[in-house]
């Protein structure tokens, strides 16, 4: 009887002390790929919210966790872009080429060549002096285009080059008209030469002409004036430019006051005020 006693008692504590042990709390270890989404999820998250330091911060960390991945990919791109919409532009641009270089089969290094050219496009409209980011820009969208033909960047490239060429013609202006303000001739001559043969496209060809009709005839040059003033007459014998032009040989002409020309755009306007 007191045998059987103890081997009861004896269940009775088994048992116990193996409820006990399983009550115990299990640890679950996340593998590696599962911490880098639930951090790269976090880095979107931050993103949307406009914290794009700390993504970048977080997507940098996931590159590192799992290098060469799929995710590392997605993770470097992302850094770069992060460091775009900040507006840090030279950091934006060391990550984007770091990942062309450590990435090159990903299937959007496009993207990555068209997010550098918004880089350097994206600082034009604060260098009036400094012309290297619009230089830069132009590279590089020329780049996409030549490289990738087909794709939407490059027919956005193709846009934006049209809008930095009208703006290295608007430079050159500006630096004609200062000259011509100080009567420094030659210089102005020069600036104004680069405008019509470099830049005969552009909304500014027009005004060149008729200032090299204005400069030569100021400095006795009357048939390189008279030359000047047919090339504008034959391609916008319309326009007021001409107009004024006409006046230089016709003194009794009287000219009428030139309006901005309809269809120019919004944007082409601002590129232009921005150099008068």
């Amino acid at each position: 009887m007191f045998k059987s006693f103890l081997i009861l008692l004896l269940s009775i504590f088994l048992l116990f002390a193996c409820s006990k042990k399983n009550t115990k709390e299990i640890i679950y270890q996340p593998t590696e790929e599962e911490v880098v989404v639930a951090l790269y999820a976090e880095a979107v998250t931050a993103l949307k919210r406009g914290e794009a330091y700390y993504a970048g911060k977080k997507f940098k960390e996931v590159e590192s966790l799992l290098p060469q991945s799929e995710w590392a990919a997605k993770a470097s791109l992302m850094a770069g872009y992060a460091d775009y919409s900040r507006n840090a532009y030279s950091d934006s641009i060391f990550s984007l080429e770091r990942h062309i270089n450590n990435y090159p089969a990903d299937n959007n290094i496009p993207y990555a060549h068209y997010l550098i050219a918004m880089c350097y496009y994206e600082q034009i409209l604060d260098e009036k002096k400094d012309l290297e980011p619009l230089l830069r820009a132009k590279k590089k969208f020329e780049f996409i285009i030549l490289n990738y033909s087909d794709t939407d960047y490059a027919t956005d490239a193709r846009f934006k080059i049209d809008l930095i060429i009208d703006q290295l013609a608007a430079k050159e202006m500006s630096i004609a008209r200062f000259y011509m303000k100080t009567e420094k001739w030659i210089p102005a001559l020069n600036r104004l030469k680069i405008v019509v043969e470099k830049y005969d496209r552009t909304i500014f060809v027009e005004e060149a002409l008729h200032r090299l009709v204005e400069v030569y005839y100021k400095i006795g040059l009357v048939e390189e004036a008279t030359q000047a003033a047919a090339i504008l007459g034959y391609n916008y014998q319309s326009g007021q430019w001409y107009e004024r032009s006409y006046k230089i040989f016709n003194k009794k002409y009287k000219t009428k006051k030139i309006k901005k020309k309809k269809e120019m755009g919004l944007l082409r306007k601002k590129i232009k005020s921005l150099f008068e």
